[in-house]
């Protein structure tokens, strides 16, 4: 269980990553940041102006020396009074610094308590405290600026957008109530149903972009699946541009799943290479192959490789069959250099060895993912985003099903406005904001 947080505390903590740099940080938040910059530096500082000071240990000993900077509330990042202290970035000086700020009456700050603090002064909404986490973690370039976009409140504009779409709605639905003789008359000359439909446009294309964003954080998990000596570890290879997998002659040298992330347009693309499929009696090509089809279940997208030479099989149909309903699946005819012509079907024909091909099975698993190179670029967003857009589209397409009935438009307009509002947090359970904040690193 986690510990609970009180807004009332004064809370420290090391804000540069581990280990040893030119620069480390150490940040104070709370109402005892002022009384600690008086312990720690003699004296305040003049607000939001860096000064050149020692930093003194209980004894008035220097433990170090860099640059001050003290954020009267509400002016800082977490809209209470904020001390930071930059200086040396040794792990043994920042530690001594820190446990001084807690001598003088701070506690350890908590994962992510430092945003939390942030979202519950007002300073920011709970998507653009999300996507400070975001941007730490993003792993390409298009990833950051998303992550960026979604902090400076692009995402959350047109949210709020919706919301108040939705709430002019509402006062028309529900003015009507009270006077059923004149309703239907009265909510077609206000337009209700166009205001409606906008709505629902603008929905569609604000979740749209959220898929998109999610493409970008969480990337996709593709799974190679087929029989022995097909080629998929070297197509593993190939993708990731490195010889991360043994490639052999024998059939069966791939006992266990093998991993590698690489990035495509900056989504994050899990390749898993698996054993291959086939019945078997050695022991451990069982595990390895029941190891795969674990794998597999908890893919999002499924690369069939089959032998051009030899073609479509009963074993490869057999190995196909058994795939999970619905999961999205690429027919890869690899080994393409060995065959005495190139075919003129529709088949995705490849090479692993050559790379004749790779670049068509890139943009295809691109395709298939949904992800589309726009100029209008996308949000970053999460799997609870793109769920809240999803519940919000159905209780409008259920208030279009029933727009004769006006209590339950209203109700359905009600439950979307809230399912919208959960994404900024203005409808947030307090479990969920723990769980949101605790995944953060400590200091932010």
């Amino acid at each position: 269980m986690r510990p609970k947080r009180s807004r009332d505390d004064t809370i420290s903590a090391i804000a540069t990553a581990p280990g040893r740099g030119g620069i480390g940080v150490v940040r104070v938040s709370g109402p005892l940041a002022t009384d600690i910059a008086q312990g720690i530096l003699g004296k305040l500082p003049q607000p939001r102006q860096a000064r050149l000071a020692n930093f003194l240990d209980s004894q008035g000993e220097t433990m170090d020396q860099g640059i001050a900077l003290y954020f009267k509330a509400p002016h800082s990042f977490t809209g209470e009074d904020v001390l930071e202290l930059q200086g040396h970035g040794g792990p043994a000086v920042l530690q001594n610094v820190l446990n001084r700020c807690l001598e003088l009456g701070a506690r350890l700050a908590q994962p992510g308590e430092f945003t939390q603090r942030a979202y519950l002064n007002d300073k920011l909404d709970l998507a653009q405290a999300e996507s400070v986490a975001d941007l730490i973690d993003a792993a390409s370039a298009q990833a950051a600026k998303s992550a960026m976009r979604s902090l400076q409140g692009e995402f959350s504009r047109q949210v709020h957008a919706l919301v108040d779409a939705l709430i002019n709605l509402r006062m028309l639905v529900e003015s009507t109530l009270d006077f059923p003789e004149e309703e239907l008359d009265f909510l077609q000359a206000a337009h209700a149903k166009e205001k409606l439909d906008a709505i629902n446009a603008a929905l569609q294309a604000l979740l749209a972009r959220a898929k998109q964003g999610a493409l970008l954080r969480e990337g996709l998990h593709v799974v190679l699946i087929g029989q022995p000596n097909v080629g998929k570890s070297s197509l593993l290879n190939r993708l990731a541009g490195d010889e991360i997998a043994i490639v052999t002659p024998v059939a069966g040298t791939t006992r266990d799943t093998v991993r590698q992330e690489i990035q495509l347009q900056g989504i994050p693309l899990h390749i898993i290479d698996t054993a291959g499929l086939r019945e078997t009696s050695d022991s451990v090509e069982q595990i390895g192959i029941a190891r795969s089809w674990q794998a597999i279940a908890k893919a999002d997208i499924a690369l069939a490789i089959i032998d051009a030479v030899q073609g479509l099989r009963a074993e490869d149909q057999a190995i196909l069959q058994r795939l999970p309903a619905n999961m999205p699946l690429l027919h890869l005819y690899n080994k393409a250099d060995l065959l005495p012509a190139m075919p003129k079907d529709e088949k995705l024909y490849i090479s692993a060895k050559t790379g004749l091909g790779i670049e068509a099975l890139q943009q295809r698993i691109l395709d298939l993912a949904g992800w589309r190179q726009t100029g209008e670029s996308a949000f970053m967003a999460r799997e609870r985003h793109v769920h809240a857009l999803q519940q919000a589209a159905a209780c409008l397409q259920r208030a279009d099903q029933n727009w004769n009935q006006l209590e339950l438009l209203a109700e359905e307009l009600t439950l979307a406005q809230k399912a919208l509002n959960s994404i900024t947090g203005e409808f947030t359970a307090d479990d969920l904001l723990g769980e949101i904040f605790s995944r953060f690193c400590i200091g932010k």
